[in-house]
C-alpha cells in the first residue's frame, strides 16, 4: 500500500492538459483558457459622464449658485458634438461622452432650470463625476490569466473588452463502467441478491461538476469478455474510471482482466479508509483509475484522486482539498497504519472552530450519512486517540 499523497503525486504527474479549441464567449462559462487573453478596446473609450446631471468647465463654478446657458444635451449613446464655451452647460446623462470643453459635472440634484438657463447650487472641481479614458482597462491590456476557468464575473469583464471567442483546454472525456454481477440501474427490476448501482451515476455527476464530460459505458457483469467489450468504449476517451474490480476476491475482475487486456497497472492499493482497493495505470494509451466499488469509497476517492485529475486534463491547477482545523465534539480512538477519512457533520464556531461531530457508525456502505456530513476528519497513520473537545484536520466536501 502506498500513501495517499504519493497515490495523488503519481496519478498527476502521468497526466498533461489536453488540445485547446476556439469557443465562443456565449458558451465559455466554466471553461479553461488556454492563453492569457487581453482586452481588445480601451474602456471606456472616451471619458464618461458618472452621473445625470450637467456637463460643464469647474472653473464656471467656482462660486455657488450660478446660472449657466443651456446649448443642448448629451444622451447616452449619442453626445453631444458641440463645444462647452464660458458660461455654458450641457444636459448629460449616465454614460455619455464628456463633450470638447466641458471638464466636470454637477449631478442634477444640485440644479434648477428656468427657461434655457441651468441655476448651479454645488461648487463642482476639475474631474468631478467623470470616468477618465482607460479607467477600466486599455486595450492591449492583459484582463485574464491562462489556467483560469471563467466564471459568470470573468465573462462580463471580457464581454466589456469586446473578446468574442476564446482558446481554452478542450474538456475532459472521462468514461466511467461499473462492474459487478450484482448491479441493477436504479429503477429496474433486480433480483433478491442485487442491489441498485448508486457509485456510477454519483461519479457521472462529480465529473460535470468538475467540468468534464462524462462517458457512460453502463455497468459490466463479471465475464472478462463483457468488461473488456465495455472498457474498450473508452479507447478514445481521455480517462476511463472503472468502479468495483480492483480488490483481491475471486470475482473482482477487472485488474486482472484490463491487465491481460493490455492494461499498464502502476499501482492498485492506497493505505487510506475508505477507499483502500484503488488502481492507477493505463488502458491502451488512455489513463486509466480504478475506484472502489463501494459507493462512498468510490466518492471519497473521487474527492481526493479523480477531481485533481480533472483539473490537470483541463489546464487548471489541482484544487487542494480544504482543510480547516475543528474541534471534536466526541472522542475518536486511535488510528492505525491507513490513513482515515471521518464523515461528520460541522457545527458553528463559539470559541473559533467548528465544531466536528463523527457519524456515530463510519461503515463505507452508509451514503445517507454522507450526504449529510459537511466534512472528513482526516487522521493520519498511527495518530493518537483524540478526546472530545480536542482539536483534529477536517477536510469541507462543500467546495
Amino acid at each position: 500500500m502506498i500513501p495517499v499523497d504519493e497515490a495523488r503525486a503519481r496519478i498527476l504527474a502521468a497526466l498533461s492538459p489536453l488540445p485547446t479549441e476556439t469557443v465562443s464567449l456565449s458558451g465559455a462559462h466554466g471553461r479553461v483558457l488556454a492563453a492569457p487573453v487581453t482586452a481588445r478596446r480601451t474602456q471606456p473609450p472616451v471619458p464618461i459622464s458618472a452621473m445625470d446631471g450637467w456637463a460643464v468647465r469647474a472653473a464656471d463654478v467656482a462660486g455657488i449658485p450660478v446660472a449657466l446657458d443651456i446649448i443642448g444635451e448629451a444622451p447616452a449613446g449619442q453626445g453631444f458634438h458641440g463645444r462647452v464655451d464660458v458660461g455654458q452647460a450641457v444636459r448629460i446623462f449616465t454614460g455619455a461622452p464628456i463633450p470638447d470643453g466641458a471638464n466636470a459635472v454637477v449631478i442634477q440634484e444640485n440644479s434648477s432650470v428656468c427657461d434655457r438657463r441651468v441655476t448651479l447650487t454645488a461648487k463642482t472641481w476639475p474631474g468631478q463625476f467623470i470616468r477618465p479614458l482607460g479607467l477600466d482597462f486599455s486595450a492591449g491590456e492583459e484582463l485574464l490569466p491562462a489556467g483560469r476557468t471563467l466564471g459568470f464575473r470573468d465573462i462580463a469583464l471580457l464581454a466589456a473588452a469586446d473578446v468574442a471567442e476564446l482558446s481554452v483546454v478542450r474538456r475532459p472525456r472521462v468514461a466511467v463502467l461499473a462492474t459487478g454481477d450484482e448491479l441493477v440501474p436504479p429503477g429496474a427490476h433486480r433480483g433478491a441478491a442485487q442491489i441498485v448501482d448508486a457509485a456510477r451515476p454519483a461519479v457521472i455527476a462529480f465529473i460535470r461538476e468538475r467540468g468534464g464530460i462524462a462517458l457512460d459505458l453502463g455497468i459490466a457483469r463479471d465475464r472478462e469478455d463483457d468488461i473488456l467489450e465495455k472498457a474498450s468504449g473508452a479507447l478514445d476517451a481521455d480517462l476511463l474510471v472503472t468502479l468495483g474490480g480492483a480488490s483481491v476476491g475471486d470475482h473482482d475482475l477487472v485488474a486482472r482482466v484490463l491487465a491481460g487486456g493490455g492494461a499498464d497497472l502502476d499501482f492498485w492499493k492506497i493505505a487510506m479508509r475508505p477507499g483502500k482497493p484503488l488502481m492507477f495505470g493505463r488502458f491502451g494509451v488512455t489513463p486509466l483509475l480504478g475506484l472502489p466499488g463501494n459507493p462512498v469509497s468510490a466518492l471519497v476517492c473521487a474527492l481526493l484522486f479523480l477531481g485533481p485529475a480533472i483539473d490537470r486534463l483541463s489546464g487548471r491547477p489541482p484544487r487542494e482539498a480544504v482543510t480547516v482545523p475543528m474541534r471534536l465534539a466526541t472522542a475518536i480512538g486511535a488510528n492505525d497504519r491507513r490513513q482515515d477519512y471521518i464523515r461528520a457533520t460541522v457545527e458553528p464556531a463559539t470559541d473559533g472552530f467548528p465544531l466536528a461531530r463523527p457519524a456515530p457508525v463510519q461503515d463505507s456502505s452508509q451514503l445517507r450519512a454522507f450526504a449529510g456530513a459537511q466534512a472528513l476528519i482526516v487522521r493520519p497513520p498511527l495518530a493518537p486517540a483524540v478526546d472530545a473537545g480536542g482539536i483534529v484536520d477536517a477536510l469541507l466536501l462543500d467546495l
